[in-house]
């Protein structure tokens, strides 16, 4: 009898929906690399996927797995990393069901993450938010959706999903005016919206009308705007601004460049990083430093503050003595 198969079933019906409750995205990212771990299995063992043990899946068995995914896949070291984390996830439910294979899955548990050199963050200027803002022609019920989806994310520095997934009744322009979203994690999260952000988004919700409950961005047949079609109409609006904006040219710009943006914002009005972690909705404020690494200006503000050092230029030349001293050896 396969010992596979039932820890699969547990893990996903019984520890991942019910005891932690994750969301069906993590829940079809967990899938999707299980699903390529048990077709390569079976490809490299020659047993049916009904049929495989977790001692088939050992750690070479793994390793040669996360190579295939690089090297067969074209996946990048972060997803490589992705589907490691899902087969760890697994494993550490599999040494509650089967202490048997306790030497297996210890081993298994041991294979690290790969390090990957972590680039600059990609953010927008001030002209380039300015000239992408104006690219939406407001004269089209698509234009004025587009133009404050755009100032929203611009400002907010909510995610794509988040953004996607915002209803009419998220969007409060009372008294401190403000956008409410469930976040990565289930956390709920409020971000205050400038005057300007308000006024654009008050036209627009007159003129979009609807329920509470519908999605505050549309398509034409009511809708929730998908993640691929914000990604077009990023992409259009990008060569639509590069003629004003002549530095946006070649500039893959996403929704998370938009984030990134809001972010590099926010330091260069001199927000703490603290402040921006939680107006991000990062779990740990690590990973807001990489906004500082990525800020040439604060960093040469912070040379400004520093004592100039005074050397004189030019090369070390010794003394007469010193040569008769050496010459002398």
């Amino acid at each position: 009898m396969s010992t596979l198969a039932p820890i699969l079933q547990s893990f996903f019906t019984d520890r991942l929906h019910r005891q932690r409750q994750a969301s069906t995205h993590t829940i079809a990212a967990y899938r999707d690399a299980i699903k390529l771990l048990v077709v390569y299995a079976t490809d490299h063992s020659g047993k049916a996927p009904s049929n495989l043990d977790i001692a088939d899946l050992d750690a070479p068995l793994i390793g040669a797995f996360l190579n295939h995914l690089e090297a067969g896949r074209n996946n990048s070291v972060r997803t490589r990393n992705a589907r490691l984390a899902a087969v760890h996830a697994l494993f550490r439910h599999a040494a509650l069901q089967r202490p048997d294979d306790a030497v297996v899955i210890q081993r298994v548990l041991a294979i690290p993450p790969k390090r990957f050199d972590r680039t600059l963050v990609t953010y927008l200027s001030e002209d380039e938010i300015t000239a992408l803002l104006a690219a939406p022609d407001r004269g089209t019920w698509t234009g004025r959706r587009d133009h404050a989806l755009l100032m929203l994310a611009c400002q907010t520095g909510l995610r794509a999903s988040e953004l996607m997934h915002l209803t009419i009744s998220d969007v409060h322009l009372g008294t401190g005016a403000h956008v409410s979203c469930l976040g990565k994690g289930r956390k709920q999260r409020i971000t205050p919206l400038t005057t300007a952000t308000a006024a654009t988004l008050r036209a627009w919700l007159a003129e979009r009308a609807g329920l509470p409950s519908q999605p505050l961005f549309p398509t034409r047949r009511g809708d929730p705007l998908s993640r691929d079609g914000l990604q077009r109409r990023l992409a259009f609006y990008t060569v639509t601004a590069t003629p004003t904006c002549p530095t946006l040219h070649g500039k893959q710009i996403s929704p998370h460049v938009l984030r990134h943006s809001a972010a590099m914002r926010l330091l260069a009005a001199g927000v703490d990083t603290t402040v921006i972690a939680l107006w991000l909705g990062h779990e740990h404020v690590a990973t807001t430093q990489i906004y500082v690494h990525a800020d040439l200006a604060l960093k040469e503000k912070a040379l400004a503050r520093t004592t100039p050092q005074h050397a004189e230029p030019g090369r070390y030349r010794p003394s007469d003595t010193v040569l008769a001293f050496l010459d002398g050896l």
